[in-house]
């Protein structure tokens, strides 16, 4: 695809892109082999790699080198690299917080994870209930004010307004790694089109993984499909 050079700013979602989406969210990681082929490429692209996720940061520290620029909640929580933890971690709304609770235990399959002020709720096991959480999350959110709703793939979260993947992009290209560099954002969701407009207002790219309307000009099929592109990358950069 030739997407990729020593001049590029790197963005990678996790979740749909990294790791196929399974029911359970803490069933997923990296395949064998990949946390040594991302500390490869962002060892070629002098740091200027990050993951880009809507899981909260402190999971996915978990789950991939913390050698890496890790953006999690959607861009509320950035760690930088050699860094486990931030260094404060903030809440959503109690009002907010305890009317998704409310929501989740009514709706048998349902389930409700906090991620600092990031609140999503999980209907994969459930999709019966997806219209109508959207539905009332959107109640939530327009009683609470200061809180937006995304859809994503089988859950519904209410975000802070102006935190979203292309602000953390933007926030990470002011980091001296990634500075005067052209980003590309490869991701699987609708969550991800926010950074994809951002890479392209820049003159990056951006790759959507999987079916589904995009603004991404470029596609990849499936995760082993975004593995065996990187794996090329990296070969290439040699």
């Amino acid at each position: 695809m030739g997407l990729i050079t020593a001049e590029t700013a790197l963005f990678l979602d996790f979740d749909g892109t990294l790791a196929p989406l399974q029911d359970d969210p803490d069933a997923v990681g990296l395949p064998e082999g990949g946390a040594e082929l991302l500390l490869g490429l962002s060892e070629k692209l002098g740091g200027a790699l990050a993951l880009v996720s809507g899981r909260d940061a402190r999971d996915l520290s978990r789950r991939v080198p913390n050698a890496l620029w890790r953006a999690g909640n959607h861009g509320d929580m950035i760690i930088p690299p050699g860094t486990d933890e931030p260094s404060k971690v903030e809440t959503a709304p109690a009002a907010l917080l305890e009317g998704a609770k409310a929501l989740a235990d009514r709706l048998e399959g349902v389930r409700l994870e906090e991620k600092a002020r990031v609140i999503c709720i999980h209907s994969r096991t459930a999709p019966q209930h997806a219209d109508e959480i959207a539905q009332k999350v959107e109640e939530l959110a327009a009683a609470v004010g200061g809180y937006k709703v995304q859809r994503g793939k089988d859950i519904v979260e209410l975000k802070p307004e102006g935190v979203d993947k292309g602000a953390a992009i933007e926030r990470l290209m002011t980091e001296d790694a990634f500075r005067g560099r052209k980003p590309l954002f490869i991701g699987d969701d609708t969550t991800d089109e926010d950074g994809f407009i951002v890479c392209i207002h820049r003159g990056g790219s951006a790759v959507k993984v999987g079916e589904g309307k995009t603004l991404a000009p470029h596609r990849l099929s499936s995760t082993d499909d975004v593995w065996e592109f990187l794996k090329g990358t990296l070969h290439d950069l040699a």
